[in-house]
């Protein structure tokens, strides 16, 4: 008997969702993160105003001054949805992992000059608050904001930001030996301290800015470009000759961190303002605006650690967030 096996081609009917297809064409298929984002914003006739702010919809596109025809062109270049952004962050949380037990076991912060554990404590530690206000804008960001292209990125910035406040805690109980003084210790100095006190106004005035693209702009671009290069990069760099060393692997995470989300930061505005000149005009004024307020907020923290090179630094790298902000298409 002979038996004979034949394949059979099926052709589908269709390649994606109607939706996505109007999108890209009927004949493409579409990626996952294409199906997650296209068209999930909410619009049309709604039932009722919200009461706390009669004058707009429940979800209105006229809540930032920016304007766009299609509000999905603000795309995420990293193309998370749920699936990809959860392994990707936790391949990063593995290798952080393993740098914290490698820390702990070999007793590595005791290997820190005199003197330079404080210091770290008063310029690290209290940016779990820091986070945590970022965590806040990122949340208004997706709460009221416009199209599931941003809404969708913003809410995983939301989750990033309490992750990176719990490695900055784990940080101070390293230093603190478990007992969590240190995390206390540091909330009184946000609170509290002088040389903190600009960029906590600075914070809490972002907590009640009407413009939710202004927020973007000043948190994750200026607030963002302007901290994370400073503290761990500059302020590490300063710490290297105290031992500080040792603190370097733990804050990896964090600079892997930003340099991934400045990628879809750099995309979200760089679209925004080729839309238009009017958005460019606005886009370019808050990141001036929160440019010069930010620098001048961090003045005094960065004189704590650096000293007289303090002013030199801030200088070289707000003329570096100038450079990034021409790249995509603002006026520095």
């Amino acid at each position: 008997m002979t038996i004979e096996i034949k394949t059979a081609s099926i052709q589908p009917r269709r390649h994606t969702y109607a939706n996505v297809a109007r999108r890209i064409g009927a004949d493409k298929p579409a990626s996952r993160y294409d199906e997650s984002m296209f068209d999930l914003q909410a619009t049309g006739a709604f039932h009722y105003r919200p009461t706390w702010a009669p004058e707009y919809d429940l979800f209105d596109a006229k809540r930032t001054a920016i304007v766009l025809e299609d509000w999905h062109v603000l795309r995420d270049p990293r193309q998370f949805y749920y699936g990809t952004y959860t392994i990707a962050r936790s391949r990063m949380m593995e290798a952080a992992e393993k740098a914290f037990a490698y820390a702990e076991r070999r007793g590595h912060l005791s290997g820190l000059a005199e003197g330079w554990a404080g210091v770290v404590q008063h310029y690290l530690l209290p940016l779990r608050h820091y986070e945590w206000g970022a965590n806040m804008n990122n949340c208004s960001i997706t709460d009221i904001g416009f199209g599931s292209a941003i809404t969708e990125a913003a809410m995983f910035a939301t989750m990033d930001r309490l992750g990176i406040a719990q490695v900055i805690s784990r940080i101070g109980l390293l230093l603190d030996g478990g007992t969590g003084s240190s995390l206390t210790a540091a909330k009184t100095t946000w609170m509290t301290n002088p040389s903190w006190q600009g960029l906590r106004h600075a914070m809490e005035d972002l907590f009640v800015a009407p413009d939710w693209f202004e927020v973007f702009v000043a948190q994750n671009l200026v607030m963002d470009g302007l901290i994370y290069p400073l503290v761990y990069r500059a302020f590490d760099d300063a710490g290297q000759s105290q031992g500080g060393g040792a603190i370097s692997p733990l804050t990896e995470f964090m600079l892997d961190w930003y340099d991934e989300t400045s990628r879809w930061v750099d995309a979200v505005i760089a679209a925004a303002a080729k839309e238009s000149p009017a958005n460019a005009i606005h886009l370019s004024r808050w990141a001036s605006t929160w440019a010069t307020r930010v620098r001048d907020a961090l003045q005094p923290l960065a004189q704590d650690v650096l000293g007289d090179a303090a002013g030199g630094v801030l200088d070289a790298l707000v003329a570096d967030l100038a450079t990034r902000s021409r790249k995509i298409g603002l006026e520095a």
